[in-house]
């Protein structure tokens, strides 16, 4: 058997597991390697052979009581040798006690169980065209606008990302974010190796939500553009009606105690870290 090394990942290493990604077709986002790194930068992993990279994952601590598992992957020339599940195990030990959450592929899931996950239901990647529209109650996302977004993100998610959020909320070239502050609600876009990813979008109803999509587009246009809908998400029936249609879709599972939110989380930032 194939003797590997684990290491935690450097934030330059995350281009590399980008580019992993990409070949996967996940269709990672142009800048998603700041905030991600960012949101914990211990929570990268390697799996390396003869010094080598081989295999990638993360568990990112969002919070003392939650994470989030991604990027699982393992080249080809190096499955069924024990290293992915090596590096699985080296990696979950970050978590510690933590709920750890991820969206899983139907070809990992019966594994998955094994390891103490149970299935909560569907994340679907919806994929269609729209026309952006202004909003007027809608405007950008300002450094003052932080606090408050962190508190309704957290009662939508049901855990705490305050890290990843800082830096997923900055503007940067391919990404841009929107707030409706009377609705107590944001979206953010991101360019991406095709088209565009909305998401996370926190609003308290579908209406709400296909107006802060609109914008969104209207400050970042592209198309395709794909949307992550969380389970049970009616976000889901908005989009369908506009021709959208369902191209993907990844087990949510939890290990610990599923968190709570409100319902107003339509849409999730990212697969890689929920």
């Amino acid at each position: 058997m194939t003797t590997a090394t684990y290491r935690t990942a450097r934030a330059e290493d995350l281009a590399l597991m980008a580019e992993w990604a990409a070949a996967e077709g996940w269709n990672p986002g142009l800048g998603d390697a700041a905030p991600f790194h960012g949101a914990d930068p211990q929570g990268f992993f390697l799996a390396e052979v003869e010094g080598a990279p081989v295999a990638c994952i993360s568990v990112v601590n969002h919070a003392p009581d939650f994470a989030f598992l991604g990027f699982y992957i393992c080249k080809q020339a190096f499955r069924g040798q024990g290293i992915g599940m090596g590096l699985w195990t080296h990696a979950l030990g970050h978590a510690g006690t933590r709920t750890v959450g991820l969206d899983g592929v139907a070809a990992q899931e019966a594994n998955y169980v094994r390891s103490g996950f149970t299935r909560q239901g569907m994340t679907r990647r919806m994929s269609g065209q729209l026309e952006g529209q202004g909003d007027p109650a809608i405007r950008p996302v300002t450094p003052a606008d932080l606090p408050q977004i962190q508190d309704w993100d957290r009662a939508a998610c049901g855990y705490d990302r305050a890290a990843f959020l800082t830096g997923w909320l900055t503007e940067t070239e391919t990404r841009r974010s929107l707030i409706a502050p009377e609705a107590q609600a944001f979206v953010t876009i991101r360019g991406c190796h095709e088209g565009v990813k909305i998401g996370p979008v926190v609003a308290p109803d579908p209406e709400t939500a296909l107006r802060l999509i609109r914008a969104a587009l209207a400050a970042l246009p592209a198309e395709p553009v794909f949307i992550d809908i969380t389970p049970q998400s009616p976000l889901g029936a908005v989009l369908e009606s506009l021709g959208f249609v369902e191209t993907f879709a990844a087990a949510r599972m939890y290990r610990g105690p599923a968190p709570k939110g409100n319902g107003r989380l339509m849409a999730v930032a990212s697969m890689e870290l929920g």
